[in-house]
């Protein structure tokens, strides 16, 4: 634990003007990133009084090992700055909104020539238009089913669209005229993307056009005794109407707005937001953070809520109009609203404004709302953020509580200088010591961090094709720890002149912590506190041994043995014994355990493509490319082995002679 006295900058050489600053910790990684109106203002403030800071600021200022700033003109180039590094160097200290993979959306793959709607979590994709989110996927489904009636649009995969395709027989959805079966021909492609369109036009809020369209041509259809057709347009019209009885009419038509409001309390904040486009709510959703504690005190940061408010806006509107920019049908605006009603204004309100109007690329208006219908709105938007806060304080309080205790008593029981806050297990998987795989799961705050999950292929011994799991342990633990001292030597080698300030002409060459290759931060430059392996002494022994071989010494090493579920450290004759209902032995187990899982799981995907292509290995003259092409065409070794002679020889490459040997071999498999 560093005391921030050592690198304290000397008085008078902070400047006084806005800019951005980084705190670094030892290895050079980036663990936080700020803006100041005056930088010298704002640092001091980090080293007045370490006891009076808020405990996760405290433990920043003391995990860091190093301060530097970048000065800029303006405080809107300050903005800009430190959301284009938070994005960047994710740093662990700041506060990050992100998205719940828990909300739904529904997309809308217009980079298809026959766009398909479907229900979807996770990151966006270019080409793909996305509405919502929505609260659950059952209401994503329930409206769509309404609408396909009115819109037929194809909600199948690419899979079952081929097949279908291939048989010239429509689904379900064909038959009952909630798709136009475009697979058949029933429509072109042409008059599929119209009726999609139409569909986004439904869902942006276009939607009085579109039932008049269908009332006057209902009203046609009636003139013409034409009854049978308007008494299916009159029913397509009912089903427009109930969609839009789903969202609520809250404010005066032509309203586009985003809602947003706080609730918080010691150490979490909840925010919602509701976004309201021409008058009605489209969109809900909410996060659940750790108060960062950056509302120290200082003149110019403002009262707490402040704080959240830019942080939420900077974080959420800058991601978004990320995300935007990857679809070819959505533009900033679409995402930038004309009004944003917030709780309380943020310090520098007028500069946050002006960068949200060159986001959107036109006025944006940031205000508090202090009367009438979007007070109400408002008020509604602070009780959803108070129920969530309560209720995750319910679902996680026991949560939280034990994963403290946890950490701690694996601190006391291993007699570690500090709480493990980043845990890292290896398990291995194998057949009879063959096709051995390994896992490597990271922890941290006692939480899975699945984004740094690792899996490695090991190399089989030579003779007899198998490995053991002590010699699996050493070279899984020499590839992880040789790439953590790689990345420690590139970020102590940078040479740190190179980095400077970013104005509206000039680009970083490199950056430390940062890979020059992805853009993104060395996530491994982080040393784990504790390296758990699953096994006894000698896998434990074998792990220390590299990590000497290595000269790491700052990691230390445990077993978690199966059988008794016993506790091994490197040197010691007998394991250590953990209480069987201890908070810190059900972590531990919990993190083996989903080691074990993640290994399994790479295993068997790895042992099926294995198997699905032996099935075709035996026959001769069929290379690598025809045995893809086969898989490819027919989607599984399955429905190959169903098809024909004749239909196997419509595969390029595939001849009468080779398409029999294919189902001789499949049948003898």
């Amino acid at each position: 634990m560093a005391d921030p006295a050592t690198y304290r900058p000397k008085p008078g050489t902070i400047p006084v003007e806005p800019g951005v600053y980084k705190f670094r910790d030892a290895y050079r990684q980036v663990i936080y990133v700020g803006k100041a109106k005056s930088l010298r203002s704002r640092l001091n403030s980090y080293f007045a009084d370490v006891a009076s800071l808020h405990p996760r600021t405290r433990q920043m200022v003391t995990t860091a090992a190093s301060v530097e700033w970048t000065v800029v003109s303006t405080e809107v180039e300050a903005l800009q700055l430190e959301y284009n590094w938070i994005k960047e160097f994710d740093p662990r200290f700041n506060v990050r909104y992100r998205d719940d993979k828990s909300y739904p959306v529904l997309a809308v793959t217009l980079n298809e020539e026959f766009p398909r709607l479907f229900v979807y979590r996770g990151a966006r994709k270019k080409g793909v238009r996305y509405f919502g989110p929505y609260a659950h996927a059952w209401a994503i489904r329930e409206t769509l089913d309404l609408l396909l009636r009115v819109f037929p649009a194809r909600t199948c995969s690419n899979g079952v669209f081929k097949r279908h395709n291939q048989i010239g027989r429509p689904c379900l959805l064909g038959y009952i005229d909630k798709c136009s079966a475009p697979c058949i021909g029933r429509v072109s492609a042409a008059e599929h993307r119209q009726i999609v369109e139409d569909f986004c036009d439904f869902l942006a809020g276009r939607t009085d056009r579109m039932v008049r369209q269908l009332e006057r041509r209902m009203q046609d259809a009636a003139e013409d005794l034409d009854f049978e057709n308007a008494a299916r347009l009159r029913d397509d019209v009912q089903a427009l109407r109930r969609a839009l009885e789903k969202q609520a009419v809250v404010l005066g038509t032509g309203t586009d707005a985003d809602v947003i409001a706080f609730a918080t309390d010691e150490l979490e904040a909840a925010v919602q937001i509701f976004h309201v486009r021409d008058g009605r709510v489209r969109g809900q959703r909410g996060w659940v953070v750790d108060k960062s504690g950056d509302a120290i005190d200082s003149p110019e940061a403002g009262s707490e809520l402040a704080v959240l408010v830019e942080q939420f806006l900077t974080q959420f509107y800058g991601e978004q109009v990320a995300v935007a920019e990857l679809g070819e049908a959505e533009q900033p605006a679409t995402v930038v609203p004309r009004e944003v009603l917030v709780p309380e204004l943020p310090a520098d309100a007028e500069q946050l404004q002006e960068w949200l109007c060159n986001l959107r690329g036109s006025a944006v208006q940031l205000r508090v709302p202090q009367r009438g219908d979007k007070k109400a709105l408002a008020e509604t938007v602070q009780r959803n953020a108070m129920e969530a806060l309560q209720q995750h304080k319910l679902k996680r309080a026991g949560d939280l509580t034990s994963r403290s205790a946890a950490l701690q008593a694996i601190q006391d029981a291993l007699e570690l200088d500090s709480a493990p806050l980043r845990i890292e297990c290896v398990d291995i998987s194998h057949v009879q010591g063959t096709d051995v795989v390994a896992s490597l799961v990271v922890f941290e705050d006692g939480l899975a961090r699945k984004s740094e999950y690792r899996h490695y292929t090991i190399k089989e011994a030579a003779g007899d094709g198998r490995s053991d799991d002590v010699g699996s342990i050493r070279e899984v633990t020499r590839r992880r720890f040789y790439k953590l001292q790689k990345e420690r030597e590139l970020m102590v080698n940078e040479d740190l002149a190179e980095v400077e300030a970013l104005d509206d002409t000039a680009e970083l060459v490199s950056r430390p912590g940062i890979d020059p290759q992805t853009g993104r931060p060395r996530k491994f430059a982080y040393p784990p506190n504790l390296y758990v392996v699953d096994g006894g002494a000698p896998q434990v022994a074998a792990a220390a041994e590299v990590l000497d071989e290595l000269g790491i010494t700052d990691v230390a090493v445990i077993g978690l043995a199966k059988r008794l579920e016993e506790v091994w450290v490197p040197g010691e004759s007998d394991p250590v014994i953990m209480p069987r209902n201890s908070e810190a032995l059900f972590l531990l187990q919990r993190i083996r355990d989903e080691a074990h899982r993640f290994a399994i799981t790479f295993h068997r995907s790895k042992r099926s493509r294995r198997m699905t292509a032996s099935a075709l290995d035996s026959v001769p003259g069929l290379g690598t490319a025809r045995r893809t092409a086969l898989v490819t065409h027919f989607g599984s070794v399955a429905k190959l082995k169903q098809a024909t002679v004749e239909e196997i020889t419509e595969v390029p490459g595939i001849g009468l002679a080779t398409a029999k040997a294919v189902l001789a071999a499949l049948q003898e498999g």
